[in-house]
């Protein structure tokens, strides 16, 4: 049985890998991406083909999957004349794996349906190690039927993958997340602070703790990093900032307070103002070691 014929637009940090790993799978994979060299880049490395518009990338493709930077960019490469909505065939379904607003999702899902077409809102969390090593989490939002179909491709980059409702349910817990990586971090970043002016060896500190109720991912991940002040190993300032912009403007919608998430996003823009856009959500700890 041949397999379907797939399409992955936008090879940043996290789609670039994604899309290898569909081309390694034995997929037929067309890229797309803004900068043309990367797709070219893309290609040499995986095989696969790459196209000069996102229209064109999505022309006769079974399934189209999208991993760009924002709301806007996902409009920039699904709508308009060179847009994949334009190019898809009938029946064709978009996987946005966009970190987004669950408004555009549902706006999508709905032009998509129009237009004969299937959508699913699938952002993922894990990171460019994730992505580079196949083992992503990722949140689906969309029709059952769908996502039956999307799930055994899914595998090829996710370790764990789960449908939570209709369009938008899959932003909508992306957004849970970035909630609970926020105030994680920044109880991390306080602890060790602590220890440190206590005069404790943070590192024996963390060995401790981290075998008992206060262990987390960021914890086993990013002490050591945070302790030796190196902040290069993850999602950067601003993209946390993006997300925590779209989490506070839904909680704005649905009526739910997020008093330490406002705290977080306020402490991340003043990393910013410091320069630290690029460093990774870690980097919340060198506020206090001012």
């Amino acid at each position: 049985m041949a397999k379907d014929k797939l399409t992955f637009l936008g090879l940043g940090v996290m789609g670039y890998p994604m899309a290898g790993h569909l081309q390694k799978a034995g997929y037929d994979v067309t890229v797309y991406n803004r900068t043309a060299l990367k797709a070219a880049d893309w290609v040499t490395e995986y095989g696969g083909k790459a196209a000069e518009t996102p229209r064109q990338a999505a022309e006769g493709a079974d399934i189209v999957f999208a991993c760009v930077g924002n709301d806007d960019d996902v409009q920039a490469i699904t709508l308009g004349d060179d847009g994949a909505f334009r190019g898809m065939k009938d029946g064709a379904i978009f996987v946005d794996h966009t970190t987004a607003s669950a408004t555009l999702a549902r706006e999508l899902d709905n032009l998509a349906r129009a237009q004969g077409l299937k959508f699913l809102d699938a952002p993922v969390s894990g990171g460019q190690a994730g992505a580079e090593n196949g083992r992503l989490t990722i949140m689906v939002g969309g029709a059952e039927k769908t996502f039956a179909q999307v799930d055994p491709i899914l595998q090829c980059y996710g370790q764990k993958t789960k449908l939570l409702g209709p369009a938008g349910c899959g932003q909508l817990t992306k957004m849970v997340n970035q909630i609970c990586i926020g105030g994680l971090v920044q109880a991390l970043s306080e602890g060790i602070n602590f220890a440190e002016a206590a005069g404790l060896d943070a590192r024996d500190v963390i060995d401790v703790i981290s075998k008992g109720a206060a262990q987390s991912w960021q914890m086993e991940n990013r002490y050591q990093t945070m302790i030796n002040n190196q902040f290069d190993f993850g999602f950067a300032v601003d993209w946390m900032r993006k997300d925590l912009e779209i989490v506070l403007e839904e909680a704005h919608l649905n009526g739910a307070e997020l008093p330490v998430t406002t705290l977080v996003n306020q402490f991340y823009s003043e990393i910013q103002a410091e320069g630290g856009n690029r460093w990774d959500t870690s980097s919340l700890i060198t506020r206090l070691r001012k």
